[in-house]
Formats: structure tokens, sequence, C-alpha cells
């Protein structure tokens, strides 16, 4: 006999804004405030399912709004246990509605709480529940964004030295928000700083619109021995990028606001990247991130998923060809979904990497008083 159904019977939704206590930008624009959305499944077994993702810095209740009116009378009455048919029929229902942006990010949102309520009816974390790879990632030390007051080598070489301190050896900074020759003296006092044999990465946010400026950038950047080079361009212009990556020794990186399997097969299939960039709470949720952490498998690449370490260390954990999870301090003030969660719950970084936490489901616990403070509306 077959166990007995689990009934969702509550979908709710909430939006909450984080300030960012520094003025703090990127190459494209400011960041302000960081709004995240947050997904509570209850069940009739007593089980609730928790999930979240990212809304930008305007677009919380846009993606709130859609899972209450588009996905929420879809789940009502169904069983929480068939995840990957509750996805087909989300994404189905939505696509008149958009295949990227607010409603996929709603759809992984929906997707991370019902794979945190499985989680938690099986009573094992989500690295387990989806094979188990190892049970600790490497993690590294990202930031390096742009902070107008003060001057940008000064901010290097405080926030790189005290994630040195605090045991990295991997580490991504922002490129892209100054000129070339400006970046490069960031670039080459990131890497003095964090010695000769640690691995950096960089991140330009689609700042080099043109082939030829971004060569350029690559050229300048090279001698300092880069991990690879994030978004050099925009997203969606892939033969771009797949020239880029012909045509520099650095190896490029994207897929950060990539949707679903579909968008990541022809960043494959373009040569656009070789590491790719997945983000479970922006492609789709959970379910379309192993599909894609598999699809990259098939061709021989790794993934690097994109922020949200909360999930990703997870996910990361569950694949033999996932590279490393992004970190960031929440002392750092730049990702701060963490000031939702008690210190005690939050993550740990040990000597650069993340031992993945045995709480069952996804093992985000929030704090009910954090989240009234910073709710929005």
């Amino acid at each position: 006999m077959g166990e007995a159904v689990v009934r969702i019977t509550s979908v709710r939704a909430a939006t909450v804004a984080l300030p960012v206590r520094r003025p703090t930008a990127i190459s494209t624009r400011q960041l302000r405030v960081r709004e995240f959305v947050l997904v509570w499944i209850g069940t009739d077994a007593g089980i609730e399912g928790v999930g979240y993702t990212y809304a930008g810095t305007v677009g919380g209740r846009v993606v709130q709004s859609c899972i209450e009116t588009v996905l929420q009378p879809l789940l009502l009455g169904e069983d929480a246990r068939y995840v990957e048919r509750l996805w087909d029929r989300m994404f189905k229902e939505s696509l008149l509605v958009g295949r990227r942006g607010a409603v996929m990010r709603a759809i992984g949102a929906v997707d991370l709480a019902l794979w945190d309520a499985l989680g938690k009816l099986r009573g094992e974390p989500l690295y387990r529940l989806l094979g188990a790879y190892r049970d600790e990632v490497p993690a590294y030390a990202s930031g390096g964004y742009y902070r107008p007051d003060i001057d940008p080598l000064k901010e290097i070489e405080g926030e790189l030295g005290r994630y040195v301190e605090r045991g990295f050896t991997d580490f991504k900074i922002k490129v892209g928000g100054l000129s070339i020759a400006e970046d490069r003296e960031r670039v080459r006092l990131a890497r003095e700083i964090i010695g000769p044999r640690a691995r950096l990465a960089l991140d330009a946010n689609n700042a080099y619109n043109d082939v030829a400026t971004a060569l350029r950038a690559a050229e300048a950047f090279a001698p300092f021995d880069i991990w690879w080079f994030e978004e050099p361009t925009y997203p969606d212009s892939l033969p771009t990028s797949a020239r880029i990556a012909a045509a520099i020794r650095i190896p490029v990186a994207t897929g950060e606001i990539e949707a679903t399997r579909w968008g990541f097969r022809d960043i494959i299939l373009t040569g656009a990247a070789q590491i790719l960039q997945p983000d479970a709470v922006v492609l789709g949720g959970i379910t379309e991130w192993m599909k894609v952490a598999h699809l990259a498998a098939a061709h021989d690449l790794p993934v690097a998923p994109h922020w949200n370490a909360n999930v990703h260390v997870h996910l990361v954990a569950a694949v033999p060809n996932g590279l490393t999870v992004e970190f960031f301090h929440l002392d750092e003030d730049i990702y701060n979904f963490e000031r939702l969660i008690d210190p005690e719950n939050r993550l740990e970084v040990k000597g650069g990497r993340i031992r993945v936490p045995e709480r069952p489901g996804i093992g985000v616990v929030l704090n009910p008083r954090l989240v009234e403070q910073f709710r929005v509306g």
C-alpha cells in the first residue's frame, strides 16, 4: 500500500525589503535594498515547507502577486509529494504570463517550498534527498562591489583582507564600473592581497556590450590569473558571448538570470560559456536546477550557482559537477538574506568550505519577528 496523500492546505507569500546600509553599486545599477519573496506551503500532515526567491530591488510584489493569483489555485488540494507534476502544471499554466523573470522566480520559490516540505516529510536534508554526492562543498568569497563612500582600492584591500583572515582561498570581485585601466588596478591589488595560489574570478554584470571592449578588458585582466570572466556582455546576447569565449584565455561564465533547461541548452549549444551559473530561485526552482546540472554534466561543463548559498549548498553537494558556492559574509552588507535568520541557523564557512546543514529539507529557519519587521505591506 502507498503512503497517505499529503494535501496542500495553504499557500502564503510575503515580500520583505532588506536595506543595504552603505551605498553600493555594480557596473550597471545602484543597489539600495534587497527584496525577497517568501513562501509557506501548509499541508494536512502538519508539515510546512518554506521557500524564497530574490526579486531584485523593486520586484517583490510582482512576484508575490504571481504566486497568489496564478500559482496558488493550481496547488491547493494537490498532493505535495508530486513535485515534478506540480512544476509542470505551474509552468504550462503560466506560459502566457512569462517564461522568465518574475513568473519563473515565483515558480522557483514555490518549488523550493515543496522540496522543503518533502525533506521534512522524509526527515532528510535536501542534498541527501537528491542523491548526496558529498556533504561538504567549497565556497568562494564574493565582493568587490563599488562603494562611492570609500576609495575603490581601499575597499578592495579592506574587504579581501577580511576574507583572507576568515580562511577563504577563492574570491570574486566586480569589474566594469570604472575604466578598464582603473579596474585593472583593482584586480592587480586583489591578486596581491590574496596571493598567487588563490583563485580570483571577475564579474562584469553585462558591462562590455561589444566584443572589442570585452576583449580589451579580458586582455588587461588576464595577467592576474583569472578563474573566470562572468557576464562580460548581455545575457541574451549569446552570439556575442560565444565570440568572447572563443577569443580569450579566461573561461567565460554566465547563466545567473537565465531560466529553464532550454535557456541553458542554448548557452551550451552556442558555446557562450565554459562555466554555467544556474540560480535555483531564478531559473524555476530545484526541480529545474537539477535538470540543468545534469545537462551541463552531459557536456562536461561545471556549474557554479549564483548567490543564494542557503539552497545552493545542497545542490552543489548533490551533483558531481558542482564547482563551488558563492558566499557573502553578512557583515559585508552585500547579500543580506540571512538577516532574516538567527545566527545559530546561518551557514558556517570554515577554511573556505561549508558543511551542508543536516536539518530536514532546505534547512532555512526564518525568524518570524524579523520577517514582520521587514515585511512590505
